[in-house]
């Protein structure tokens, strides 16, 4: 599967801030959603990786402190986030939102996801594998507007390193979006969750919500409304960068 370079910086720059988010808002006592948005400059820093150079386990958690640092360097245009080996100069479009939602597909305990399975699993899903080594979901027809979601490692350092294909396994995987996006957040999220649920289902796993609770009828209705109500105050405000 190819990967445009132009929609690298799109992913790269939303992307590099959701996927460490995601880490915090995937803790049980921490708040499902948040903000945090800033306008890009040129810096001189080097680029920030996440997960880089703790000498962690394979499975261990990001050290959150460290990554929302490198988040917020990011934010503020001290440095740009990393691309996906395409090159690319120049700055990136402002990783700017103000919504965050997010879903996990686990395995059953005790067991793994593997590399080749989840390969299949995401190209059933619909999925293309590409900036920062993670999966996502484009519009189609119009890849250049970006993801409509992404997928993630679950754990550390949240990418999928395809040169080891044989040996990759992981607990599950983290769903997330960015809103806005280029659809809007209902429509995002009713694309979102069919795929959580069908990989779920290739994979042998279950899907979670945000604060890793089986996710059920309730919790998608609440869901629901919460991004019908986001997108009827989208739809008031003037327009501005998204749908």
């Amino acid at each position: 599967m190819n990967w445009d370079p132009t929609i690298a910086l799109i992913v790269a720059a939303v992307g590099a801030t959701a996927l460490g988010l995601i880490y915090v808002f995937g803790q049980p006592r921490r708040p499902p959603q948040g903000k945090r948005s800033g306008e890009a400059a040129a810096g001189g820093r080097r680029e920030p990786v996440l997960g880089e150079g703790d000498g962690d386990g394979e499975n261990a958690e990001l050290d959150i402190d460290a990554e929302l640092e490198r988040l917020d360097d990011v934010l503020q245009g001290k440095s740009r986030p990393a691309q996906n080996g395409n090159g690319g100069g120049g700055k990136g479009p402002p990783a700017d939102f103000d919504k965050i939602v997010s879903l996990f597909v686990q395995a059953a305990d005790g067991e793994m996801i593997r590399g080749s399975e989840l390969v299949v699993a995401a190209e059933k899903a619909g999925l293309t594998f590409g900036a920062m080594n993670i999966f996502h979901r484009l519009v189609d027809g119009r890849p250049e507007q970006g993801p409509v979601f992404s997928v993630a490692n679950m754990v550390k350092p949240g990418s999928f390193d395809m040169r080891a294909l044989d040996t990759l396994q992981t607990p599950g995987l983290s769903f997330f979006m960015t809103l806005p996006g280029p659809l809007p957040g209902l429509d995002a999220w009713d694309t979102m969750l069919p795929a959580a649920q069908r990989m779920a289902e290739l994979l042998d796993a279950q899907v979670l919500d945000d604060r890793r609770n089986t996710l059920g009828r309730q919790r998608i209705a609440h869901i629901r409304d919460e991004l019908r109500a986001y997108d009827r105050k989208r739809e008031s405000q003037p327009l501005g960068s998204g749908w």
